[in-house]
């Protein structure tokens, strides 16, 4: 039962499991016992600084900080890694990045947590695709094609949300996956913009 768990038992299973990133809901799967007595545990926990915070029901133990795309899937879900920050990751722009980009189907939101900032952009559902898992540090992430980074920055720079850096990488880029996820937004300026990049 959760009541006769310490923590010592408890940070020995998340190291066990390979755990990074961890919510009552992830101590419910290796534990029996009740949500709240292991929400008690985790805020205990952060109180006496064996764990750190992320946001609200989600930790990391601080020897083992996730990569910053693991924090980023984790703080928001569904999401995927996508617009500039992604278009880095995919060498599409000389600039480095160093706010965490993501879409979500969820509402627009914000994050400042280890010393990283996380945005996530809302996106309607039928244009939440086109992302893939990637191996990263071992742990699994998923983040846009390179063809969708490159739609979904268009599609924010179209509602003037988003400001795109001059230089874009596109030659190597599949024309028709650029024009495939673009019919995605019901944009015409968009479908415009696609159908011309160099």
């Amino acid at each position: 039962m959760a009541k006769q768990l310490n923590w010592l038992q408890v940070e020995k299973a998340i190291r066990q499991n390979g755990l990074t990133v961890v919510s009552p809901q992830d101590l419910r799967h290796l534990f029996r016992g009740s949500a709240v007595a292991l929400r008690f545990l985790l805020t205990r926990a952060h109180q006496r600084g064996d764990v750190i915070k992320l946001r609200r029901e989600l930790y990391v133990l601080p020897d083992r900080l996730p990569s910053e795309l693991e924090v980023a899937n984790a703080l928001l879900k569904p999401s995927y890694v996508s617009l500039l920050y992604a278009l880095a990751y995919h060498h599409l722009i000389p600039e480095a990045v160093f706010e965490v980009t993501s879409v979500t189907t969820r509402t627009t939101r914000r994050f400042e947590t280890l010393n990283h900032v996380f945005t996530y952009h809302h996106v309607e559902p039928t244009a939440f695709t086109g992302y893939r898992p990637e191996t990263i540090g071992g742990k699994i992430v998923l983040i846009a094609e390179p063809e969708k980074a490159l739609v979904d920055s268009l599609y924010y720079a179209s509602l003037r949300k988003l400001v795109l850096p001059e230089r874009l990488e596109t030659a190597a880029l599949d024309r028709d996956r650029i024009l495939m996820w673009s019919r995605l937004y019901h944009r015409p300026n968009l479908m415009e913009t696609a159908e011309v990049l160099p």
